[in-house]
C-alpha cells in the first residue's frame, strides 16, 4: 500500500480567503485541500489544520510512522516552534515548507524560519498555486 502524503496547516489558515487576502489571496483551505487532492491523483493524502501546536507536533509523529512525505505550512510556527522543528527532525522522507507569502519580502520576524534548517525544499510567494507543485514534487520523490 502507498504511504501517505501528510498536508500540514498551521495557526490561522483556516481563516484563509477572509484574512488578510492583500497577503493571502482569497483561496480557501477547503480549495487548496482540493488542489492537493487533484493533484495527488491516486496517491492517497492526509490533510490537516490546526491552531494549536500539539496538534502539528501529533501529526508530524503519525506522518513518521506512516508517511512518505511531509508539506507543511507552518504559519506562525516557522519562527518561534522549537518543538515542531524537532518534531521534523525525526522524520526520515522529503519535507516541503510552503508559505503562501514571500515570507523573505515581509517584515524582518518573518525572515527566519525554524522549519527551512530541516526542510528539502522551500516554496514561498507563490500564493495557493505552491500547494500542488510541492505534491507533485513530493510524489515524484517518494516514488522513486
Amino acid at each position: 500500500m502507498t504511504k501517505p502524503i501528510f498536508v500540514l496547516n498551521g495557526p490561522n489558515l483556516n481563516r484563509l480567503g477572509m484574512r488578510e487576502p492583500e497577503i493571502y489571496g482569497r483561496t480557501t483551505l477547503a480549495e487548496i485541500e482540493r488542489m492537493c487532492r487533484d493533484a495527488a491523483g491516486d496517491h492517497p493524502i492526509r490533510f490537516h489544520q490546526s491552531n494549536i501546536e500539539g496538534e502539528i507536533i501529533n501529526w508530524v509523529h503519525e506522518a513518521i510512522d506512516e508517511g512518505a512525505g511531509i508539506l507543511i505550512n507552518p504559519a506562525g510556527l516557522s519562527f518561534i516552534s522549537i518543538p515542531v522543528l524537532d518534531a521534523l527532525k525525526m522524520f526520515p522522507g522529503p519535507i516541503v515548507e510552503l508559505h503562501i507569502s514571500n515570507i523573505h519580502r515581509r517584515e524582518e520576524i518573518y525572515h527566519r524560519s525554524l522549519v527551512s534548517k530541516v526542510a528539502t525544499g522551500v516554496i514561498a510567494g507563490l500564493g495557493a498555486a505552491g500547494y500542488p507543485l510541492a505534491i507533485l514534487w513530493l510524489m515524484d520523490q517518494v516514488d522513486r
